[in-house]
């Protein structure tokens, strides 16, 4: 067969599939028939790359951070929604539609779910996907087009041509789904970062993170719920067809859109999807109401903000009463203290409650939270349990406000303020639950991943003085791990072989695993990219890592305090002496790029970077970070960015990567 034509055979079964599981959740193959149809079109790019185009099911995800956010000013502006929470206002809503339309005009309402995400515009000209813009302002957004087309459910290339305009616009929502915010924020947990207070927070926080490969890690979805046809032709004259036509066109529309003909039934649906939103997979937090006809939504027109045409109706929150009995305090693998409030359970939004935050001391003070209050909680965004208020009418006369402590609950030193923060420390390094939560999230999954070493496990390791940090797992024996309640020969010899294979975890995964305070997973690996070797970071000095790419100040300063604290530096001779992987070590094969040093950028039809930099190191080259006039050759991949400019003004030789591979 014809490669160009196998090409596009590929590529439109894919697109198909990706249609049927990401869209209609309703896959026609395996996952296994999936993996080879994407293998074939990888092998077919690799060896034919002037073949690769843009929309290819192999192109979604950028390998070259986006440094700046270019500011684009919409073709139309994204008018916000005039919203209410009144039954009351949508029979004012009516009221002002049949007055402007006339009484005896015809006319009904398109009611669709309010998504709790953020709003984005997509660009597709012939087809294919140009750009994505962020609402904004509503006049001007950012441009965030290659995280967005990390979005599996997002077709870069428009399924079928029928009735497809020359260049159209696409609004729509994007989100988290409750099961992906929760696996966001328990990763969160582990590193011991705030936590994200809702879907939206997360979808808009990973909207804006400049590396297109976490944004992928995140899992976005996406719900389209406006077309706007630039090309001239007359096209459809109701909403509800313009969704359809969505349909078509490959894009995923919310399936439970409806169709009233009165505000009486407009009234019905809210009041359904009140109660029936815990059944959903996903937030919402309102109904939005629109007028069905275009025609008449140009006689009705907008103010300079919001259209006359539609409303949002938003839910209230669901909110509860129940009794606090005890303010405990929770102890961090950084010292950070926070209050949790333990509440008699009860039932809200479609969970029992027993535990909510109490954010800091001072939230305790501001709200005069005291023990024994009867308390208002709720969900914020639905999903973490806060305190939100309390009802005084009920306190006890013999009640007293709450005295914040003063010393460590767990180690009884004294607490200390963190100078521009409201949260309180403990300064004791050996504190039992710091040293506990540091060897948890040194074995945490994103960091080294040490399976069946659990919380409880851990905790069971520290109280029976068997370790005393994360460098002493290391350390641990078979016979030693049998000893303790209910592990057993298997578990035992299970844990030691998941601590081996921990050894040779890649760096920025070990620089993460050190838990080095404002460092995450994106941080560790801008690192583990400019370094290449442990020992090289220990010695760097600030001025240096403030050169880094996404390193700011407060990260540089802490990365040199750390590695300045003998303790942590004892801790991670433990690390060395026990073998565990500094670098990216690759397998000396012979001498070819001796003395040349190597820069790669963008995405290699093959070869990850790590697996590009190890042969290169491998072959006796070194790799750096920054395209400067050491640079020997520039390996440039897909979407090469700034970093080919730059190799280009300093006339450094540019390589593909089969150029590369033929230099060995």
């Amino acid at each position: 067969m014809d490669i160009r034509r196998e090409l596009t055979e590929l590529r439109d079964q894919i697109r198909h599939h990706d249609y049927c599981y990401y869209v209609l959740a309703k896959p026609e193959i395996s996952d296994y028939e999936y993996d080879r149809l994407y293998k074939r079109l990888e092998s077919i790019e690799n060896e034919h790359p002037d073949l690769i185009t843009p929309d290819s099911p192999t192109q979604r995800v950028s390998g070259e951070p986006t440094k700046i956010f270019n500011t684009v000013r919409h073709r139309q502006p994204m008018l916000s929604l005039s919203n209410t929470y009144s039954e009351a206002d949508l029979h004012d809503f009516d009221r002002r539609v049949r007055s402007l339309l006339g009484e005896n005009t015809g006319f009904e309402y398109v009611t669709e779910l309010k998504i709790d995400g953020i709003a984005i515009s997509l660009i597709y000209e012939n087809g294919r996907f140009v750009r994505g813009v962020t609402r904004g302002d509503g006049v001007s957004g950012d441009d965030v087009t290659n995280n967005l087309r990390t979005i599996r459910s997002l077709p870069l290339r428009v399924y079928g041509n029928r009735d497809l305009p020359e260049i159209m616009e696409i609004r729509g929502e994007v989100f988290l789904d409750r099961r992906t915010f929760e696996l966001v924020n328990e990763a969160r947990k582990e590193k011991e970062e705030p936590l994200f207070a809702n879907p939206r927070n997360s979808a808009a926080g990973t909207m804006k993170l400049q590396d297109a490969r976490i944004v992928a890690e995140r899992g976005l979805s996406l719900f389209c719920y406006q077309l706007i046809d630039y090309s001239g032709n007359p096209g459809s004259r109701l909403h509800l067809e313009n969704l359809a036509r969505l349909r078509s066109f490959g894009f995923p529309v919310n399936p439970y859109t409806g169709v009233c003909k009165n505000i009486d039934e407009v009234v019905s649906y809210c009041r359904k999807w009140e109660d029936e939103r815990p059944q959903l997979q996903y937030e919402i937090d309102g109904v939005v109401i629109k007028i069905n006809d275009l025609g008449q939504r140009d006689l009705l027109g907008s103010t300079a903000k919001s259209p006359r045409w539609a409303i949002a109706f938003k839910f209230k929150p669901g909110q509860v009463q129940t009794r606090l009995h005890k303010i405990t305090w929770q102890v961090g693998r950084t010292g950070t203290v926070t209050p949790v409030a333990e509440l008699e359970p009860v039932l809200l939004a479609g969970t029992t409650v027993s535990r909510a935050t109490l954010h800091n001391p001072d939230e305790i003070h501001r709200k005069d939270i005291r023990e024994g209050d009867t308390v208002f909680i709720e969900k914020g965004g639905d999903i973490i349990p806060k305190v939100v208020g309390v009802l005084t009418a009920l306190r006890s006369k013999s009640s007293r406000p709450y005295k914040i402590p003063d010393k460590c609950p767990v180690c009884g030193t004294g607490l200390q303020r963190i100078p521009d923060e409201a949260a309180l420390r403990c300064p004791n390094f050996n504190c039992p639950m710091q040293v506990k939560r540091r060897i948890g999230h040194f074995a945490s999954r994103t960091a080294m991943d040490i399976d069946g070493l659990g919380e409880a496990i851990t905790d069971m390791l520290v109280d029976e003085g068997l370790i005393q940090d994360f460098g002493d797992l290391y350390t641990l024996v078979q016979e030693r791990l049998e000893n303790l309640d209910g592990m057993g020969k298997l578990s035992a010899a299970n844990l030691q072989k998941a601590i081996e294979k921990s050894k040779e975890r890649p760096l920025d995964r070990l620089i993460f695993a050190l838990g080095i305070p404002y460092i995450g997973t994106t941080a560790a690996r801008a690192l583990a990219e400019h370094y290449g070797d442990l020992e090289l970071l220990m010695k760097t000095d600030r001025e240096e890592l403030e050169t880094i790419d996404g390193i700011g100040d407060k990260m540089a300063e802490s990365v040199c305090g750390y590695f300045q604290n003998k303790k942590y530096l004892a801790m991670i001779a433990k690390l060395k002496k026990a073998g565990v992987r500094f670098r990216y070590q690759a397998q000396k094969v012979g001498d070819s790029l001796k003395d040349l040093t190597f820069v790669i950028t963008g995405t290699l039809p093959s070869l990850s970077r790590e697996e590009a930099r190890e042969f290169i190191i491998s072959h006796g080259g070194k790799t750096a970070s920054a395209v400067s006039s050491k640079t020997s050759y520039l390996v440039a991949g897909e979407n090469a960015g700034s970093k080919l400019d730059k190799a280009r003004d300093l006339k450094i030789p540019i390589l593909s990567e089969v150029e590369l591979l033929n230099m060995a």
